[in-house]
């Protein structure tokens, strides 16, 4: 056993969940401690994130980059596939879930009135420390206020949000029809796509009302999935499929990333490297508006430089795998 590694964080966020997730499939001891208890006691980084990780007291936040530094200091248990083409396919579906479902996520939380009650009401209570009826009223409606005025930095808006909304539905269906024959979302092993797509659905599925209700209605597989990837740490490491032969509802379900999120990552880069004030594009067919985000532009050159160090085999079995989904367009 090595030592224990510190997560501060909150079960109200989605990139906490996925790396509590994480750390319990690799058995991996850990110390987990609420987001207010950590800043009252430990070092904080330059970017408050959740969840923030402590390797030698030191502050490190973003759960792409912690799991693969949990790949390279720890063999047993691997979630990374081993196979490169896959590990990119992989990575292309945990930048979907971290970046694009969040949008979901944060939009059906922040926009309908039983949604923003539950969580002024809930959330407060999981940041360290018993709240009388005045405090949590007060710390509730700080915490809704600055959570819904930062939903157009997210991307939520009048003119984004059916967008959001029908590709949330689109994604339970679609995940619905491949959990019917795959425990997993590359066959009968978890990846950092799983747990990246299981930290929101924790939140949507499971825990704010107008999403989780949608859940239940249309995909009960994946609302219990949802509660299943919580604690992996029995699951025995089987294998996973092969990237020149994905499933065909893996395939569907890369049509959805080329839809929605492939379109996204496109324009906000273009905006960025513009200086423009405004990223301004269609998805779906539908008119899209919110504000550059640098750090978007910042994952599509990780994953182009992903793709990039890939020898011509591995490039060759991405780009079938992708062919048609609408994806190709990233690494054109």
């Amino acid at each position: 056993m090595s030592d224990p590694i510190t997560i501060a964080g909150s079960p109200g966020s989605p990139y906490t969940r996925k790396m509590l997730a994480v750390l319990r499939y690799r058995r991996l001891p850990y110390i987990f401690m609420p987001i207010a208890r950590a800043r009252a006691t430990l070092p904080q980084p330059k970017v408050a994130l959740l969840p923030t990780f402590y390797f030698d007291g030191v502050p490190v936040t973003d759960s792409t980059p912690i799991i693969r530094r949990l790949e390279a200091e720890h063999a047993d248990r691997p979630i990374v596939p081993a196979d490169p083409a896959l590990a990119l396919i992989d990575a292309l579906i945990e930048d979907y879930g971290d970046e694009w479902l969040t949008k979901a996520m944060f939009h059906y939380r922040w926009s309908y009135t039983a949604d923003i009650r539950k969580s002024a009401e809930v959330l407060p209570n999981w940041h360290g420390g018993p709240l009388d009826a005045d405090a949590l009223a007060a710390m509730g409606k700080t915490f809704a206020d600055r959570q819904i005025a930062r939903l157009a930095y997210v991307g939520s808006n009048p003119v984004t949000g059916p967008v959001i909304e029908g590709s949330y539905r689109r994604l339970l269906g679609l995940l619905d029809a491949h959990l019917a024959a795959h425990r997993f979302l590359l066959g009968e092993r978890p990846a950092p796509c799983d747990f990246a797509l299981y930290g929101q659905l924790t939140q949507l599925a499971l825990f704010d009302p107008t999403p989780m209700a949608l859940a239940s209605e249309i995909a009960p597989r994946v609302v219990a999935w949802s509660i299943f990837v919580e604690d992996l740490s029995g699951e025995d490491a089987t294998t996973w499929c092969n990237a020149g032969g994905l499933p065909t509802t893996l395939t569907a379900l890369l049509g959805e990333i080329g839809r929605t999120y492939a379109p996204l990552l496109l324009a906000n880069a273009q905006a960025v490297m513009a200086g423009a004030e405004r990223v301004e594009t269609q998805i779906d067919g539908q008119p899209w508006q919110q504000a550059p985000f640098p750090y978007q532009a910042k994952c599509l050159k990780a994953l182009r430089d992903h793709y990039a160090a890939l020898d011509a085999g591995a490039q060759a079995k991405v780009d079938a795998a992708l062919a048609g989904t609408g994806c190709e367009v990233l690494f054109a």
